[in-house]
């Protein structure tokens, strides 16, 4: 029992002895009690406790806490908070730097980006945000896919916009009129850099249309050789069988310039001046550009390049293409067959898919004021009226042959250049029938497939029609046709040939970039024949 030690006696807190402060008193007297003076009490002695007072056995002393120290503060309450509070604490800031630790290893490194159709021009972002390429050593730093415009827009597209002096049309270059014929002098203006932000709006186009546009004329930047020509065999994936330098270098220019570029003006126009240095030293004293490709490539390619050679002339009035543009012209109206129309060689026979072509190169040179013969323009017509299959509505490829929905389009193109009224029941009615074509792309149906060669005449004569069936056929082919160009790697900005009729081995990815780059440039690329739609 002496093992035991005696409870040491502790001061009595309940004795009225003891001197009561407030905390606030404290504070302002500066000062703590000081416990020695405090009386000392047996705890045997000690009277029971009133419910809510704490009586501690075998207390011990703690020092007193200053109120001006935060280490004697954080100590005191140390010393008097539960021990389950410390605990919480603990385990709380562990908690808090295991997460910090691993929920990085849990979130994703992808960004996810939605983009969707619009039926009009949006806010452009004025500054292109820059990710890293995967394609960065393989691809070289190219131009913004928005261009700033380099001319104010204009509110009336219609209006003629002011000409510098090295445009001026010569008197004696006048378009040569033809009865009931639609104006043409400025069917070429709608490319200017103003004038085109207005129109791609007025029929239908948007920025997704336009940034597709910029992004295929960057793919075939990327694509002109070291000599300032193209190549339909490469050296990208998905090239042709046949290789026709001069028919790839017209294309691709044709499709700068349909963007309003020149050789003069434009972001793209040291690209086309490099394609007309290698191409035009090919035009021959004659008129001909020479037999390039296969067999059947000769006038096809003859018609594309004198159609380039004509814009350029139309888009500049520069008096150096004036008279090789002429010459191709008139080498265009020598060769043509006597049954009024062109196919694979001079004077021979007559099919419409050639002689659309020819019909677009006679028309190219009305617009830029070239000489084109009265008699010339009436044996097509001739022509087209013996491949017609139903008195003018739809056509065949050659006389004697069933309809076809590409010539069809083709052919009531040809009539709406060559004349016929946009109320003539007949173009109205074909209309109607190469409208109700939608453009379909669905690689998955093998039987199934695309022909942007079609749709390529098809845009153009239904943006000239500019009535309801234009409105819904482009509300299809504006949002098929970006949605199908190649978004990343190395062909980025092309079109893959796989599923065409035409592109697949024959024209290949050249070709097939080209023409739908053309049906996206279809709202400005020539103004529309029957006037502008009036809201």
């Amino acid at each position: 029992m002496d093992d035991i030690p005696t409870a040491k006696p502790i001061r009595d807190v309940t004795s009225s002895a003891i001197p009561t402060a407030t905390t606030d008193d404290l504070l302002e007297q500066d000062a703590i009690p000081d416990l020695d003076a405090l009386p000392l009490v047996d705890s045997h002695q000690l009277p029971d406790a009133p419910v809510g007072d704490v009586v501690l056995e075998n207390a011990v002393h703690k020092p007193p806490v200053s109120q001006d120290s935060v280490e004697e503060i954080v100590q005191s309450a140390k010393y008097s908070a539960p021990y389950w509070v410390m605990s919480l604490l603990v385990h709380t800031l562990i908690l808090i730097v295991l997460g910090l630790v691993l929920l990085p290893a849990f979130q994703s490194d992808q960004i996810l980006v939605e983009a969707i159709f619009a039926d009009s021009i949006g806010q452009q972002q004025e500054d292109p945000l820059e990710f890293e390429s995967p394609m960065e050593e393989e691809m070289v730093e190219e131009d913004p896919i928005v261009v700033e415009n380099e001319e104010p827009e204009v509110e009336d597209p219609e209006a003629a916009p002011p000409e510098p002096e090295e445009k001026e049309m010569p008197e004696e270059a006048a378009p040569q009129p033809m009865e009931k014929a639609p104006a043409i002098g400025l069917a070429l203006t709608g490319r200017e850099e103003g004038r085109r932000v207005a129109l791609l709006d007025t029929f239908g186009g948007t920025a997704i249309t336009e940034g597709a546009v910029q992004k295929a004329l960057m793919w075939l930047k990327r694509q002109q050789r070291p000599d300032g020509s193209w190549s339909l065999k490469g050296p990208y994936t998905g090239g042709a069988n046949i290789e026709n330098k001069l028919a790839a270098t017209a294309l691709a220019i044709l499709a700068f310039q349909g963007n309003g570029n020149t050789h003069k003006q434009g972001p793209y126009k040291d690209v086309v001046a490099r394609g007309w240095k290698w191409l035009l030293p090919l035009l021959q004293d004659d008129g001909s550009f020479g037999i390039h490709g296969g067999f059947n490539h000769r006038l096809y390619t003859q018609a594309i390049a004198t159609i380039a050679l004509c814009e350029l002339y139309g888009m500049s009035y520069d008096k150096t293409f004036k008279e090789p543009a002429q010459r191709a012209i008139d080498f265009a109206c020598q060769v043509q067959a006597g049954t009024g129309g062109w196919r694979y060689s001079p004077n021979g026979q007559s099919d419409t898919s050639v002689t659309g072509w020819f019909v677009m190169a006679l028309q190219s040179a009305r617009m830029a004021g070239l000489i084109v013969p009265k008699e010339n323009l009436e044996k097509i017509s001739d022509y087209l009226d013996s491949v017609t299959v139903d008195g003018g509505v739809q056509y065949a490829y050659q006389p004697g042959g069933t309809n076809k929905f590409s010539m069809t389009a083709e052919a009531l193109l040809c009539r709406q250049y060559l004349g016929w009224e946009k109320e003539d029941p007949r173009l109205q009615s074909g209309a109607q029938i190469v409208a109700a074509q939608k453009v379909r792309w669905n690689e998955n149906d093998l039987a199934d497939l695309t022909n942007v060669y079609a749709w390529y005449y098809a845009a153009q004569m239904l943006h000239h029609m500019d009535d309801d069936n234009w409105v819904k056929w482009n509300e299809v082919m504006r949002d098929v046709i970006p949605s199908k160009q190649v978004k990343s790697g190395r062909e980025v900005g092309s079109w893959s040939p796989s599923h065409d009729e035409w592109g697949q081995g024959r024209g290949g990815r050249l070709f097939m970039t080209c023409f739908c780059t053309f049906m996206l440039e279809v709202y400005y690329r020539h103004m529309p024949l029957y006037g502008l739609r009036i809201e």
